[in-house]
Parts: structure tokens; C-alpha cells; sequence
């Protein structure tokens, strides 16, 4: 049994988390998080401790292991900006690292926490649950079935609706999220960079605060992309049904189905962490220099 420790307890992806530490049957020592509305916790690790300020976590966190017991991972699901600091906090505290997506905002904040893993040992894991996904990896054999000169035409639609209040928190300002494309889209943009290849050219047609859209043309696809968290964009006949998400990936005019599967695959990816074959920076590298050059139109 591993020991994790986790920063960002009450974030909107935090329970994904908790819930991959408990099925692979590891424990859950301490949490952080400005925010008091903790309350999921009970339902994962009742016994975890819990702290709203970084000094005290950080000390108690120094405490554990002077008394031996040793925080292996750490677990991060701050704000996107905030990623960076995190990580570095963890392998200064002798963990790896567990960090959602994106890793960082900056590529070369990348290659410093390259430089930190050489020094202290220890390994920065990302979660890019998409390449796990049945769908997706059986779409990947596909196209690398396919004679390499082969070019294919993508379309790519993901419309997943937000409130007001996404623009009054963090996630509205692009210097702490990256963006719209940034924060919802990266984990996309990795899927199809694994899937296609490399990025010659990044055309960008719209980039608003809620929605952006463009053409990325790869080694082996030209891609029509769209993203938007307003819910004036759905479909008609998706928002009639109630609904509030909308994705689409078509190849070729096909649409590829990939809207079930999801509930595991952060497991799947602590799975392969632990197994040490999770994925590390040199996965997320491609995504996220695609992102920046994208808010840098």
C-alpha cells in the first residue's frame, strides 16, 4: 500500500482521484485545499487529515516522514497555473508526482521539471486518460494500419456547458488556465497529436472566452476543431434531450463513438503509474507546446 498525499481536494476533478487511490488499494494520508467544502472525503478516506494552508500541510507532511511514514505520491489538482509549484513540491518532498492536466501552461517549465527529476530521482506522472480509452486506442491501431502517406480529414466538436461563474473563477482568466483550448481541450489535442503525428501549421480562426475553434494540420490529418463551454452552441436536437455536453469526432465523415468509458480511466491510469509506466513529461510535451503556440496567435 502506497501513501498519497493530495493537493486540491475540492476541485472538480479531485473525486476522480480519490476514487483511482482507493480501488488500486492505496491510502490517502493528507489533503489540501483553500476551500473548506471537503465533505467528499468521508466517502474515500474519512481518516485522511485535512489542511487549508500550504505552511501547515507542508509541515505536516515533513513531520510524517521524520517519523517514518514516507508520502510516496502526490497527488495535484490545484489550478493549471498553480501545477508547476506543486510538482516541485513534491519531489522536493521525495514523491512523485500525480498531476491533472495540463502538466503546466509553459513548455519550458517542462524542461525544468526535467532537470528536477534527474536531481532528486524521482518521476512526474500526467493523467492523459484518452489514450487509455477502448475507443480511442482502437482508433489508433486503425490509422497506424494505414499506409504512413496516407492523410485523413478530422473533425473535432467537444461542447461542454458552463455558467457565469466559470469566468469569475480561475478558469475564466487565460494567464491561470491557459484558456479555453488550454483547459478543456489539451487532453484532445494530446489524443490527436498520438493519434496523428506531429503539428506543421496551427491556424486559429476564433479565440473568445468561451469558445475557440481552427485547423491544426498534422503529419497525417488536417483537423477541423471547435470547443466552447457556452450551452447556445449545442446542438439542437443534444440541448432538446436536456443535455449539457456534446462531443464528436469524425474521420473521414465517420463518426468515431467515444462518449461512454470514461468512469475507470483514471484508474487505469493510476494502474499503470504505480506500475511505473504511467505517462511522464515527454508525453505531455507535444500537447502543450500546441496550446501555447495556440494563445500565442
Amino acid at each position: 500500500m502506497k501513501n498519497f498525499a493530495l493537493i486540491g481536494v475540492a476541485g472538480f476533478i479531485a473525486p476522480r482521484h480519490l476514487q483511482a487511490i482507493k480501488d488500486t488499494g492505496n491510502n490517502l494520508v493528507a489533503a489540501l485545499d483553500k476551500f473548506d467544502s471537503v465533505g467528499i472525503m468521508d466517502s474515500y478516506f474519512p481518516k485522511a487529515d485535512f489542511f487549508t494552508e500550504f505552511e501547515r500541510f507542508d509541515r505536516h507532511l515533513e513531520k510524517l516522514r521524520r517519523q517514518g511514514q514516507k508520502i510516496d505520491y502526490v497527488t495535484i489538482c490545484s489550478p493549471n497555473y498553480l501545477h508547476d509549484s506543486h510538482i516541485r513540491f513534491a519531489l522536493r518532498h521525495q514523491a512523485d508526482a500525480v498531476c491533472e492536466k495540463p502538466l503546466v501552461l509553459n513548455p519550458w517549465n517542462l524542461e525544468a521539471l526535467a532537470e528536477m527529476e534527474k536531481e532528486t530521482g524521482k518521476k512526474v506522472y500526467t493523467i492523459l486518460q484518452l489514450r487509455l480509452h477502448p475507443a480511442i486506442q482502437a482508433l489508433k491501431k486503425e490509422i497506424d494500419n494505414f499506409p504512413r502517406e496516407k492523410h485523413f480529414n478530422v473533425n473535432l466538436t467537444y461542447i461542454t456547458s458552463r455558467g457565469s461563474w466559470y469566468h469569475h473563477s480561475w478558469k475564466g482568466e487565460e494567464a491561470k488556465s491557459g484558456g479555453i483550448a488550454t483547459n478543456i481541450g489539451v487532453h484532445f489535442f494530446d489524443m490527436l497529436l498520438w493519434i496523428f503525428g506531429k503539428p506543421s501549421k496551427n491556424a486559429v480562426e476564433v479565440i473568445e472566452d468561451d469558445h475557440a475553434s481552427g485547423t491544426l494540420h498534422l503529419e497525417r490529418a488536417t483537423v477541423q476543431w471547435s470547443l466552447s463551454i457556452n450551452a447556445d452552441h449545442l446542438p439542437a436536437e443534444v440541448a432538446a434531450r436536456g443535455k449539457r455536453t456534446f462531443r464528436s469526432l469524425q474521420i473521414e465523415g465517420r463518426e468515431i463513438e467515444f462518449s461512454d468509458g470514461f468512469a475507470d480511466l483514471h484508474t487505469r491510469c493510476y494502474d499503470q503509474i504505480l506500475a511505473g509506466k504511467g505517462f511522464g513529461i515527454q508525453d505531455a510535451m507535444p500537447s502543450i507546446e500546441t496550446v501555447y503556440q495556440l494563445r500565442r496567435h
